[in-house]
């Protein structure tokens, strides 16, 4: 077995209404000045509001920071980081998406430790330990509020950067399910599906251990189980409340194991034609399973568990892959990459950069520009 350093940096508060916790544990951190870092969605759910009244509540002081997009890149970043020092901010609170919890993160490296996101691509790079913060968030999908990591893309290459450091880490992380029921369906779908790639990835890496190896099978069977019956029945509580832990046993999956080749070609993809990024792992992540097949058959299988869906299948990957197929015709996201404009005079530069990724430098099956584009071409 691979040898492993477990160490729980986060304490998790689970539960529907939990979000009115959160001035308690605010005030049990000592937070007094706080930025709220909160995307445009979640601010016109009402969610930023709800949690302004919960905070001034519990004694502390909060500022709002908005200022940046899906997949925030370095410059949003350093603007928030100015906007916080303006502020004299001593704590955060990262409130939304995947995009608020590691814009939350990466404003908390430049405030404590000064510089640019490019000086933190890595992990351990932070001088001084980063400001105390807590993490809410409100899709079932990233999985961020689980790692120690924050993903930034530069905003000249637009090459997405991993900047992780133990302090990164957030001391609490509220998962209320009923912040969940005001996502759209395409987001809760491209969310949800962002979640179960986490599992099928993590499930295979060359870091992958047997506690990750835990993590993704629980995440894979909750993430599963819940993802059909939310998008038809976007009312049903236990389905969501299934969909926000698996998707947070995902996500520390990733930070024990990381990810591989199907976010390398899906990361491009976003980058080069806004294809949101959900949406792009539902376009390659049933080839990458089959392109992997022959490395890590005996994983594939493992996450399945149990008797095969598709008995017709004799591969775990092809039933694997099939499946994932399944998962994405529900949430309408079964589309080819010519189907999103993308055509086959594009796959050498997006190969070219899908091989510089970090996240396939990890995939099971040695992950090179031609294997990149043997999936897109599959994908096409």
């Amino acid at each position: 077995m691979v040898s492993f350093d477990f160490q729980p940096r986060t304490r998790v508060v689970f539960g529907s209404g939990s979000i009115q916790k959160s001035g308690g544990l605010a005030r049990d951190l000592h937070f007094h000045r706080t930025l709220v870092v909160a995307d445009a969605g979640v601010r016109d759910a009402g969610h930023a509001a709800s949690l302004l009244t919960i905070l001034e509540a519990a004694g502390i002081e909060p500022v709002v920071f908005g200022d940046f997009e899906v997949n925030p890149d370095s410059a949003m970043v350093e603007t928030g980081a100015t906007f916080a020092r303006e502020h004299g901010i001593d704590s955060i609170v990262g409130l939304g998406g995947g995009s608020s919890l590691d814009c939350a993160k990466g404003i908390s490296f430049l405030v404590t430790n000064g510089g640019r996101m490019t000086d933190y691509r890595g992990y351990g790079k932070a001088a001084k330990p980063l400001l105390p913060m807590i993490g809410i968030p409100t899709t079932s999908g990233t999985g961020s509020e689980a790692q120690s990591y924050a993903v930034i893309a530069d905003a000249k290459t637009h090459t997405k950067m991993a900047c992780g450091d133990p302090t990164a880490a957030f001391k609490v992380v509220v998962l209320d399910p009923e912040l969940t029921a005001t996502a759209p369906r395409q987001v809760a779908a491209m969310a949800g599906y962002d979640a179960i790639a986490h599992a099928v990835e993590t499930a295979v890496t060359q870091k992958r251990t047997p506690l990750s190896d835990t993590f993704s099978q629980q995440a894979w069977k909750l993430l599963t189980g819940a993802y059909e019956r939310i998008l038809v029945q976007p009312a049903d509580a236990e389905a969501r409340s299934a969909m926000m832990i698996g998707a947070h046993l995902a996500g520390m999956a990733i930070e024990q194991s990381m990810l591989g080749a199907a976010h390398a070609c899906a990361n491009p993809l976003t980058a080069n034609f806004k294809i949101p990024h959900g949406l792009a792992l539902a376009m390659v992540l049933p080839h990458v399973v089959r392109w992997n097949a022959a490395t890590v058959k005996e994983g594939y299988a493992a996450l399945l568990g149990g008797p095969r869906r598709r008995m017709r299948d004799e591969d775990p990957a092809e039933t694997l892959a099939r499946r994932l197929e399944d998962l994405a015709i529900t949430g309408n996201l079964s589309v080819t990459l010519s189907d999103a404009g993308v055509d086959a005079d594009a796959v050498p530069e997006l190969a070219n950069l899908a091989a510089q990724q970090w996240t396939g430098t990890l995939n099971p099956r040695p992950f090179n520009a031609a294997g990149a584009a043997e999936i897109y071409r599959a994908a096409l």
